[in-house]
């Protein structure tokens, strides 16, 4: 993946975040999330690639923008040709209510590469480099957190499990506290919480749980890149579902690694804060037509982690326009 390309995902979930930090604490969700699109989109727009969208805001009769399939890019005769997963507002309930945690977040990596994940739940769990090999989704909970801590070389009440705050996951809850485990509970989005694996710095050496199978390949992009682990086995909850998955050509059956998730050694990613997080902070607006940003962007061919410290003069970048 082009250095130069990879550095160019940064301006897209840029704009993305700053528009959706608009609508931070106002109440709506939905227009928070058309805001990221609607710039998204845009931008994307003066990116010399031939993208196709593999995981996005839904199919064609869903979503005006950014839908499955939909070609993006300047697509000229030699751009190169990429699949593209977004997710513009990663924590829409967070941005209506004024929220932590939400992010403007894309992956992309060369055509074929990506798993066309179906809009489904997924059963997740991921690690950092460390406890790489260490843990499965296949074992139990108790095996994955003596392995953890063995190989993080930590006592088992210094280990932090990430997972969403929902009432499916109360069973963890109690076994992770029997353990004597710590619990960091999330609202929205779960591809922070697997990143956070990755950083010693951010509180989480475990995600588990069940989320949303289009952010399970964002995040296993990131994993990959950052050299962590990720694993998935997609949830189905009824007969259209199963049949959605075999129109999909994936399986309920099968667990999910990071190679069948995202395949090669090309991928990249990129994430913007819009609101604060342990990872990112979200955006400031100083002034009237100034706002400053924080993006994370990952290459996995070279291994390399940027943080990038943004300004913005909005009132230059017509882009923004209100």
């Amino acid at each position: 993946m082009d250095r130069n390309l990879v550095l160019n995902l940064a301006r897209v979930t840029e704009a993305a975040a700053i528009q959706g930090a608009k609508w931070l604490g106002r109440g709506d969700k939905n227009a928070a999330d058309q805001a990221a699109v609607d710039a998204m989109r845009k931008m994307f727009d003066t990116i010399d690639i031939s993208g196709t969208v593999v995981i996005g805001e839904g199919e064609i009769d869903e979503a005006p923008m950014l839908y499955i399939g939909e070609e993006i890019g300047l697509r000229n005769a030699d751009s190169p040709e990429i699949d593209i997963a977004v997710d513009p507002l990663d924590g829409t309930n967070a941005v209506a209510k004024g929220g932590t945690d939400a992010i403007a977040v894309l992956a992309v990596a060369p055509k074929g590469c990506l798993l066309h994940a179906p809009d489904m739940y997924m059963e997740k769990i991921a690690v950092g480099p460390k406890a790489k090999g260490v843990v499965s989704i296949k074992n139990s909970l108790e095996d994955n957190l003596i392995a953890l801590s063995k190989a993080l070389n930590k006592d088992m009440s210094d280990i932090t499990v990430v997972m969403l705050d929902r009432p499916r996951h109360d069973k963890y809850a109690q076994i992770i506290r029997k353990m004597g485990a710590r619990i960091r509970f999330i609202q929205d989005g779960d591809v922070l919480g697997a990143i956070a694996t990755c950083f010693e710095d951010v509180s989480g050496d475990i995600l588990i749980g069940s989320g949303g199978a289009p952010e399970g390949v964002l995040a296993a992009v990131a994993l990959k890149c950052l050299g962590g682990q990720f694993e998935g086995i997609l949830l189905p909850k009824d007969e259209a579902e199963i049949e959605r998955c075999k129109k999909m050509g994936v399986s309920p059956e099968k667990v999910y690694t990071t190679e069948d998730l995202v395949r090669g050694d090309e991928a990249a990613f990129a994430a913007t804060g819009v609101s604060h997080c342990e990872l990112l902070d979200g955006v400031h607006f100083v002034g009237e037509n100034i706002a400053k940003t924080e993006t994370i962007v990952l290459r996995q061919e070279t291994g390399t982690v940027r943080f990038i410290k943004a300004i913005h003069h909005l009132d230059k970048k017509p882009e923004y326009a209100k």
